[in-house]
């Protein structure tokens, strides 16, 4: 849905933005919206609160390996990039959080019960603020893949989940990070359902050497372009065609 104050903006093509209805991606039939979206204006509190800064965040909250007493198992990788306007300017001070699989593939929550191993020193979860040039690290594991029900022998790729907020809850975005190479792509509904294949390398990461550390981690460099040609493209997005 395009509101009063974003009409100034490029239009992002529905060829690069996944749609709200993907019958490939099955729990999309369920809560896709039913209805025409209706613009709701911002009133006074979610304008000004609550707002997200450098009290909440914790010293560890960007070291995923270092929450816990133990090491968690896996391969360690350091995930690295920037957050970037629709002109290639840096996003200062905005706070990315991620959550993940453990390198077994499986989700420290109730509902995820497929027989692979909890990992008792890894969480899968972090958040770190972007500095003064829109850059943000992570410190984690390799994600594993994982089964799910979506279609017959369903696997998901490895990825990580991103969530960007703005300075208020009202302002956030959700991506997901893939690897390169994933010999899983070809049937992964999520990822497919953006329909440019240009615009969906834009969720790929790419292994970078400079950011690997010699004998105790991988580098992976994923720049987020918040709006605009070069956008990555996000979960949920309003389309009002």
């Amino acid at each position: 849905m395009t509101s009063p104050d974003t009409r100034a903006y490029r239009r992002i093509p529905a060829d690069e933005r996944p749609p709200l209805l993907f019958p490939g991606y099955a729990s999309t039939v369920q809560r896709a919206p039913a209805q025409p979206l209706e613009y709701l204006p911002h009133m006074l509190t979610e304008l000004t609160g609550p707002l997200l800064g450098e009290g909440r965040v914790g010293p560890l909250d960007h070291d995923l390996t270092r929450q816990h007493v133990g090491e968690p198992q896996g391969q360690r990788i350091v995930v690295h990039g920037r957050v970037l306007d629709e002109d290639g300017r840096p996003v200062p001070r905005t706070l990315v959080e991620v959550w993940q699989a453990n390198a077994g593939g499986r989700y420290r929550h109730v509902t995820d019960t497929w027989p692979s191993p909890l990992d008792p020193n890894f969480t899968g979860t972090g958040r770190a603020l972007t500095d003064d040039q829109g850059r943000y690290e992570f410190v984690t594991i390799k994600p594993g893949a994982y089964p799910w029900r979506n279609h017959d022998n369903a696997w998901r790729p490895a990825h990580i989940h991103f969530s960007l907020f703005g300075r208020a809850f009202t302002q956030r975005l959700v991506t997901q990070m893939y690897f390169p190479d994933d010999p899983l792509f070809f049937q992964d509904p999520i990822f497919n359902s953006v329909p440019d294949p240009v615009a969906r390398q834009r969720m790929v990461s790419r292994y970078d050497h400079g950011a690997t550390q010699e004998q105790w981690a991988l580098g992976f460099a994923f720049d987020i372009v918040l709006r605009g040609r070069e956008q990555t493209p996000f979960e949920d997005e309003d389309d009002d065609e």
